[in-house]
C-alpha cells in the first residue's frame, strides 16, 4: 500500500468519524439497539415505562488509545404529558476525549384515547455541559512546535439539542437538531475549528405484523447532515422481532453511506470511494432486562482496518405497574412493534 493511499485512509477515517465525536454523543448505531433517546430528546418518556441503557463501544482492541464510547442514560414518563431524561458520556479518540452530561425535558400531547391506539406527538429539549481535552503530555517535543505545549488543554462549553417526534400507531417519525448554539471552544486554533457544530437528523420507522402473529418486522431509516460541512449520510435499517413467553429476541441490519466521497490512488489510476459500514445486531429481552451487541464493519476497497466497532448494550425497564413485560407495551400482546420504540 502506497503513502498516498495510506494518506486518503487516514483523511477519509479522520474527517467522519473525528467531526462526529467532537461536537456532543457521537451519531453511531446505538439508537438501532434500543436506545433511540440517545439522539431524538422527544423520545424522553414516550414510551409508557423508564428505560435505563448503559452501552460501551469500542474498535481496535489490540491498539492502545483505539476509539471508545461509553453513555449511560435514563428516561421516563412524568404524569400523563411531561418525559424526563439524563445522559452521562465518555468519548475518546486517541488523545482526544470529552466527557459530559445532558438532562432532558419532552412534553406529549397524546391524541389518542389510550396507550395502545397510539397517536402522540412530542417536544423535547436537551441541555448538556461538555469538556473536550487534548492530552498533549505524551507527544515528540524534541522538534520545536509553538502550537504543542506539552500540555493537557482542556475547554468546557454549553450547548442545546432540540427535537419533535411523532408516534401513530405503527409509524414514528423524528426529527432533531443538534448543538444548536454557536459555541467557541478554543481548544484548537480559530482557523481549524468551526463554532458551528450544527446537525440534523431525519429519522422514520413502521412496524409490520404480518397476520398478527409473533413476529413483527422494522424497516427504518436515519438521515443525518452537518450545516457547517456539507456532510450527510444516510442509514437504511430493517429489524425482526420475535415474541417469547421471557419477552422478545431481535435482530436485524444497518447500512449506513456516506453521500460524502475521497479520491486515493488505485495502481495508476485514481479511484473514488463513500464511506459505507454494515452493522449488524442482535437482541433479546427477558422481562424487564434488556440486552444487544452490534458490530459495525467498513466496507469498500480502501479500509483502515480489517477490524471494525464493538459495542455492548445493557438495559432494564421500569415498568409503571400496567404492564408485566416488555412484549405486552406492544400492541395486542406482542403483535406489532413496541411502542415508543
Amino acid at each position: 500500500m502506497n503513502l498516498k493511499k495510506i494518506t486518503c485512509i487516514l483523511s477519509f477515517i479522520f474527517v467522519f468519524q473525528f467531526s462526529n465525536a467532537q461536537d456532543g454523543i457521537p451519531v453511531y448505531s446505538d439508537y438501532f439497539a434500543d436506545n433511540l433517546y440517545l439522539i431524538h430528546p422527544a423520545m424522553a418518556g414516550a414510551s409508557s415505562y423508564g428505560k435505563l441503557r448503559l452501552t460501551a463501544r469500542q474498535q481496535w482492541f489490540d491498539q492502545n488509545e483505539a476509539p471508545n464510547v461509553q453513555t449511560l442514560s435514563y428516561h421516563t414518563r412524568l404524569g400523563d404529558r411531561s418525559g424526563i431524561g439524563a445522559i452521562v458520556f465518555n468519548d475518546k479518540n486517541g488523545y482526544h476525549s470529552q466527557t459530559g452530561m445532558y438532562f432532558t425535558y419532552a412534553h406529549h400531547i397524546m391524541f389518542s384515547r389510550n396507550k395502545f391506539d397510539l397517536n402522540q406527538l412530542s417536544f423535547g429539549l436537551t441541555a448538556g455541559f461538555i469538556q473536550s481535552k487534548l492530552d498533549e503530555t505524551n507527544f515528540d517535543l524534541s522538534d520545536f512546535d509553538p502550537v504543542i505545549a506539552g500540555i493537557i488543554q482542556s475547554t468546557s462549553y454549553f450547548n442545546v439539542d432540540a427535537g419533535l417526534s411523532y408516534n401513530f400507531l405503527d409509524f414514528s417519525g423524528h426529527f432533531t437538531v443538534k448543538n444548536l448554539l454557536f459555541q467557541n471552544r478554543n481548544i484548537f486554533t480559530d482557523e481549524i475549528e468551526s463554532n458551528n457544530q450544527r446537525t440534523y437528523l431525519i429519522s422514520a420507522a413502521y412496524g409490520i405484523a404480518p397476520n398478527y402473529g409473533d413476529w413483527t418486522y422494522e424497516p427504518s431509516f436515519l438521515f443525518q447532515w452537518k450545516e457547517r460541512t456539507g456532510e450527510q449520510s444516510i442509514d437504511v435499517n430493517v429489524k425482526a422481532f420475535r415474541s417469547m413467553d421471557f419477552g422478545s429476541v431481535w435482530g436485524g441490519v444497518s447500512y449506513r453511506r456516506s453521500f460524502d466521497g475521497a479520491e486515493f490512488l488505485d495502481g495508476v489510476s485514481i479511484s473514488s470511494q463513500k464511506l459505507q459500514n454494515i452493522t449488524p445486531v442482535i437482541g433479546a429481552n427477558y422481562n424487564k432486562f434488556v440486552f444487544a451487541y452490534t458490530y459495525s464493519y467498513q466496507i469498500g476497497n480502501v479500509k483502515f482496518d480489517n477490524g471494525g466497532f464493538h459495542q455492548i448494550t445493557l438495559g432494564f425497564n421500569f415498568l409503571d405497574g400496567k404492564y408485566s413485560s416488555w412484549s405486552q407495551d406492544m400492541r395486542y400482546n406482542g403483535m406489532l412493534r413496541p411502542r415508543g420504540y
